[in-house]
């Protein structure tokens, strides 16, 4: 497992160096897939007491990980899914509302979206990774509800 963690000034900034020192390492060493859902981020950005808002509310850090979204599209297939870094990770920049007694609850054409555009993006980009068979993005979606049968990837290419 890696921790990668930003903090306050990084997120101010819109400094991605953190996750851009890791992938260059991953580059030059064993791969980007030999982190494949391994990646935890810890957020260090403090709140007033009584700011009873979630990281994923705060406009700042959603724009950092927009920022990283767009750097590096295919980001989630790094994340530990099973501990819920994908679901936060889309969060981040996926519209949606916070409920204390039901969790997040996204908008759900914003994640119909970002869901679809993943999968045409990470689809494209693995196939450049030599990986074949679509278990891991049909795993991804099946994550936010989605259930992608095998005739959809035919139409990918």
């Amino acid at each position: 497992m890696t921790i990668i963690t930003v903090n306050h000034q990084q997120i101010e900034t819109i400094d991605l160096s953190p996750v851009t020192m890791m992938v260059e390492k991953l580059e030059t060493g064993e791969g980007i897939l030999s982190a494949e859902q391994q990646i935890k981020f810890k957020i260090d950005y403090t709140l007033s007491e009584n700011d009873p808002r979630e990281l994923s509310e705060i406009p700042e850090i959603r724009l950092w990980f927009i920022a990283l979204n767009a750097r590096y599209p295919w980001f989630p297939i790094l994340l530990n899914w099973r501990e819920g870094e994908l679901a936060r990770y889309t969060a981040m920049v996926v519209p949606h509302e916070f409920k204390r007694t039901e969790g997040i609850q996204y908008n759900l054409e914003a994640l119909d979206i970002f869901i679809m555009g993943k999968v045409f993006t990470l689809h494209q980009w693995l196939k450049t990774q030599g990986v074949t068979g679509n278990s891991r993005l049909k795993a991804m979606a099946q994550i936010f509800g989605y259930d992608l049968d095998d005739s959809f990837f035919a139409l990918l290419g």
